[in-house]
């Protein structure tokens, strides 16, 4: 089996747009969430989010091409091309019928479906656009970068999810791992901060109302968070077999050593109360890796700031570390950057490979009150500088899926 490294990155996200500026703030326990000002929010119980700022499409794609590119995709390309150029691949030198893109989104274009239903309801089927069902379909953000790219390898959008990230990265370093594949673009894109996410979310109680205190509203492992705070991005990681790496001598900034899925066959929207799939797993991913419990440096925690799903998550992480599991540091990037839903197994990558670079714990910030059943090292607060070498990110979805992906410093 091949080795797989990871060679570039990029990120379009509420705390930067690209990867200096997102670790720098990440790193300082910033926090990205703000009042919506997108749309009116008078009448939504939530009126907060996660928000990407200072995006200029129209500046990158131009007004014309803009305009048949959802925002989804649009932060994927945009994300892709960061990673591109901080792979310093050159398109022209490699074979890009083993050049592949695997990534994915939950909800796809779903400002381009509602902009197109009310033109329908409100001037009838003539004045629907022709490029509705191109941009609103999840594997949108998938098609556009292989086109972009020129990428002639496996292309797919795995839809798990607040899982797909992880998944797509998952499944990529698997195509490279058993040669199907030189080279993998991988991650995940979300833009669906509407208001008819707002009113589904918010009616099922999932979302925060803590209206008056934005960035405070995102408070995973806290006795008194309220929900999670949606948020919108993209993050997407360049991962290469070592050979194909070193042939074209390219920075390697990490490798993946695992990767494990499973279902908790339980739920669609609750988590296991006792986190068997998610312990699943992570097992199946230190199996993968053949490291033990102890190797395990870091946990990049799923944590979305909901009381089921961080109770969960605590008891699978005490499960599959038994009592080691209270020596390992647990961040959860998302009190920092809300929940990126699809986005978000590519972007909390970027910040655990960040991590394992610079040996530097970010913070799990808003926890000042810990829930007694969320026992463990949550960072809380302020970053640590640590020794690190190996890091976890667990990523769970709707539906019970649940994916984990393990990172190594490159030696």
């Amino acid at each position: 089996m091949k080795r797989v490294v990871i060679t570039g990155m990029g990120v379009i996200s509420p705390l930067g747009n690209d990867t200096a500026t997102f670790w720098k703030n990440v790193r300082n326990g910033k926090s990205g969430i703000s009042t919506i000002d997108l749309f009116d929010v008078t009448d939504s119980k939530t009126k907060i989010a996660g928000i990407v700022r200072d995006f200029d499409a129209e500046g990158i794609f131009g007004k014309k091409e803009a305009r048949k590119i959802d925002r989804f995709s649009q932060f994927a390309l945009a994300a892709a091309e960061q990673a591109l150029i901080d792979s310093n691949i050159n398109l022209d030198k490699i074979d890009r019928e083993r050049l592949g893109v695997y990534v994915g989104s939950g909800i796809g274009g779903i400002q381009t479906l509602i902009d197109q239903v009310n033109t329908l309801n409100e001037k009838g089927p003539r004045r629907v656009s022709p490029n509705l069902v191109p941009m609103m379909i999840a594997n949108a953000a998938s098609a556009q970068i292989s086109i972009r790219l020129g990428a002639l390898g496996p292309s797919m959008s795995p839809v798990t999810a607040c899982s797909i990230g992880n998944t797509s990265i998952g499944e990529a370093y698997r195509a490279i791992q058993h040669g199907d594949a030189d080279v993998m673009f991988a991650g995940g894109a979300e833009a669906a901060i509407t208001k008819l996410s707002l009113a589904s979310f918010g009616n099922a109680t999932a979302l925060s109302t803590n209206n008056d205190q934005p960035t405070k509203a995102s408070r995973p492992f806290d006795i008194n968070r309220d929900g999670f705070v949606m948020s919108e991005g993209a993050g997407i990681i360049v991962l290469e077999s070592l050979e194909h790496a070193l042939q074209r001598d390219a920075n390697i900034y990490g490798e993946m050593i695992g990767y494990g899925a499973s279902s908790d066959a339980y739920h669609m929207v609750a988590s296991h109360p006792e986190g068997n799939g998610a312990s699943q797993a992570m097992n199946k991913a230190l199996n993968d890796a053949k490291i033990a419990v102890h190797e395990v440096d870091v946990i990049s925690a799923h944590a979305t700031s909901t009381t089921v799903g961080d109770i969960s998550e605590t008891k699978a992480i005490k499960h599959v570390f038994k009592d080691h599991a209270y020596n390992i540091p647990v961040t959860a990037n998302k009190s920092m950057f809300g929940h990126m839903l699809g986005a978000t197994g590519g972007v909390e990558a970027i910040a655990l490979l960040q991590s394992l670079i610079d040996h530097f714990i970010p913070p799990t910030i808003n926890l000042e009150h810990p829930d007694p059943q969320c026992d463990l090292d949550y960072v809380a607060n302020e970053g640590r500088h640590a020794q690190l070498n190996i890091g976890l990110s667990n990523s769970f979805g709707f539906g019970g899926h649940n994916a984990v992906i393990i990172l190594k410093t490159f030696s």
